[in-house]
């Protein structure tokens, strides 16, 4: 989901830092959303940091590859939302893309406005989904395959609506430009299969390991009903 250097580039690049800002807005609003319901500012640090470094494994050490007009990335933001909730998620995605920018890939600096835009916008769009398809009553661990590929559907078809529009900002409509979009979706419509199984998997250790994941480690709804 990187937005390659050159893709979007000159004035054009200014939209970026509106995007990012109205990012950074969603993130305070999902962690302010997330200390008013049980969750204690500690453990919500201790979840964005457990978060950052895995957002930072998984653009660093999982397979990625490019397609089209970017890379295709298992970043399983599903998962992180389900098992850490959406405030020390979107924290995560942000800090974790930054340092991999700051100590790896210094090129995609950049374009960290798109790429975190990119990467947080579909989350909140993940968590609304989320208040929506899962009842109050229902503790994740017990969420079902067809909720978790919707959440998963929401997550990586707003990231793959997010590149095409940076893509087609930056060099138009042109053949080529929409064939590079239409591979980088089709390749990433691959990770909307694996992730609710990767979620599925990840929530039935969970439930197994309730005496080590029912603490403030982990998101307030994995073992227990909304407040």
């Amino acid at each position: 989901m990187h937005i390659e250097p050159g893709v979007v580039d000159g004035a054009k690049i200014a939209l970026s830092f509106a995007t990012a800002a109205v990012s950074l807005g969603l993130i305070a609003k999902m962690v302010r959303d997330d200390l008013a319901s049980r969750t204690a500012p500690l453990g919500l640090a201790a979840r964005a940091a457990v978060t950052t470094a895995l957002v930072f494994c998984f653009f660093e050490v999982l397979p990625h590859h490019p397609v089209g007009v970017s890379e295709v990335h298992l970043i399983l933001g599903s998962t992180l939302f389900l098992m850490f909730g959406a405030g020390a998620a979107s924290i995560g995605l942000a800090l974790g893309l930054l340092l991999q920018g700051l100590f790896f890939a210094p090129f995609d600096l950049p374009q960290y406005g798109m790429n975190v835009t990119t990467l947080v916008v579909p989350l909140f769009a993940l968590r609304q989904l989320a208040l929506r398809i899962i009842p109050r009553n229902t503790a994740y661990v017990d969420v079902r395959y067809r909720d978790a590929l919707a959440l998963s559907t929401a997550y990586q078809g707003g990231i793959v609506a997010w590149v095409a529009f940076w893509a087609l900002y930056g060099h138009g409509f042109s053949l080529a430009n929409l064939g590079e979009i239409a591979a980088f979706g089709g390749a990433y419509m691959l990770v909307v299969i694996l992730e609710p199984l990767v979620d599925l998997a990840v929530l039935a250790a969970a439930k197994s390991l309730r005496g080590t994941t029912d603490n403030a480690m982990f998101n307030s709804r994995l073992h227990s009903a909304a407040a």
